[in-house]
């Protein structure tokens, strides 16, 4: 007949510190390994293996979103660490599991790379799967990004989005831009970096999807009684070529003429109303431009504006990360 093994509080407490496991489950695991700590923690893992199994098919849209810097701020990773609810995403425990992994992650180049990497002797996939038998939810990384520059700044909103953002060169109070830049990039979810970088199909029917919108609101508001809104003929400065810049000028100086206003006070006139067109003409490139954007500290100037304000520096890539 079998003898139960029996285990000390210290073995348990380090079986514990080790994965988190709450204390009977630790107990239970070193019993069974017959005190075998090496057999303990894989007792664990295949614990984990059955709970992720049965919650393969269960939503990991809670979690922390993670940034993380090398020490001379060149190379920076943004993760998702991805749970099945708020509860578990605002845990402790979670958070600083989802910061260890992110400090791993900095030294990889992919997502498979970090899922492969060593986390305590045990592969990272392996303790995620290990922590999903601790925690009893689904655990996964939802998203991955790395950039590397010449400078990298980042910002992390409440755990729930992460932004990481490479500059070409090294600038006075780059510090504050870095920072600045991607708490902009978090707030505003800028999708590219310039308006050249869309494609002109996208662009076409990006194009007729919102003038169709607007004209259905249109209807409504007519029916109503109320001011109709504007129906932008463009939505890109990639659309605003010089023979329309030239095209809407001269329309723009008919209408000063139309309300009488003497023509040597034109010049003074004219910019507003060029500026008016394009703002009014180019709504796409405002809403996922990161250059093209207002500047969430001053909207009276563009990112690009706000940048270039810090002297010979420039946005070279950024990235964003999201729960859900």
């Amino acid at each position: 007949m079998s003898t139960t093994v029996k285990v000390t509080a210290q073995e348990v407490n380090k079986l514990r510190q080790a994965t988190g496991a709450g204390m009977m489950d630790c107990k239970k695991a070193l019993v069974e390994a017959e005190g075998d700590f090496d057999k303990a923690i894989e007792v664990l893992r295949k614990k984990g293996q059955k709970v992720a199994a049965k919650r393969a098919d269960r939503e990991s849209s809670e979690g922390a979103a993670v940034a993380k810097i090398n020490a001379d701020n060149t190379a920076a990773v943004a993760i998702v660490l991805g749970c099945e609810t708020d509860f578990v995403g605002k845990n402790e425990n979670f958070l600083a599991l989802a910061n260890q992994l992110g400090d791993i992650a900095l030294n990889t180049n992919s997502k498979d790379e970090f899922l492969a990497a060593d986390f305590g002797g045990m592969t990272v996939a392996d303790k995620l799967i290990e922590q999903t038998g601790v925690i009893g939810e689904k655990l996964e990384i939802n998203a991955f990004e790395k950039i590397e520059a010449a400078y990298v700044g980042a910002y992390v909103h409440i755990n729930k989005i992460a932004a990481i953002v490479g500059f070409s060169s090294v600038v006075n109070n780059i510090e504050t831009l870095g920072k600045d830049v991607a708490m902009q990039i978090a707030s505003m979810g800028a999708t590219t970096l310039s308006y050249k970088d869309f494609d002109p199909a996208f662009i076409a029917s990006e194009t007729e999807a919102r003038i169709a919108v607007i004209e259905k609101d249109n209807i409504e508001l007519g029916r109503l009684g109320k001011t109709l809104k504007n129906v932008p003929q463009y939505i890109s400065m990639a659309q605003l070529t010089p023979e329309v810049i030239a095209e809407a000028e001269e329309a723009a100086k008919a209408e000063l003429k139309a309300e009488g206003k003497p023509e040597q006070i034109w010049d003074r006139i004219l910019p507003g109303k060029m500026e008016r067109f394009i703002s009014d003409n180019t709504t796409l490139d405002q809403e996922q431009c990161l250059l093209d954007q207002k500047f969430i500290k001053d909207e009276k100037k563009t990112v690009a504006a706000y940048v270039s304000s810090y002297g010979e520096v420039e946005i070279t890539s950024f990235k964003r990360v999201t729960l859900g």
